[in-house]
């Protein structure tokens, strides 16, 4: 999984396959990626109710796709993962509410974790 995660950590952004191609920022944290939705933070749509989803990292350099692969997708009691939470406020940026931010999103949004699924022999 080298190239899943040095893809992840060097780009802030990644593609996720929902009701359409969604565009979603994100951080690497503990061998997965995790987002955060809804609550007045991005809009991704079935990602929270889906078993799994198919993720796109691209080249920071060209655009060019780096990889796709299919995570398993899921919701992350906040309260219980502090530290993913954290890892996900300081790459928030432009955040109008910085000192509340996590509080925010513990009352309306759900952080996800999407890890890579290993691919079949």
């Amino acid at each position: 999984m080298g190239v899943i995660e040095e893809g992840a950590k060097k780009s802030g952004i990644l593609w996720l396959s929902l009701d359409r191609p969604r565009l979603a920022w994100h951080v690497w944290h503990d061998g997965a990626i995790y987002v955060v939705t809804g609550g007045g933070e991005q809009d991704l749509p079935g990602l929270t109710e889906a078993g799994q989803v198919r993720v796109t990292l691209r080249s920071k350099d060209n655009g060019a796709r780096l990889v796709s692969f299919d995570a398993d997708v899921e919701v992350v009691d906040q309260e219980r993962a502090p530290e993913a939470v954290a890892a996900l406020a300081k790459e928030r940026l432009n955040a109008a509410d910085g000192a509340g931010l996590t509080a925010r999103w513990a009352a309306g949004s759900r952080v996800v974790r999407l890890t890579p699924r290993e691919p079949a022999p």
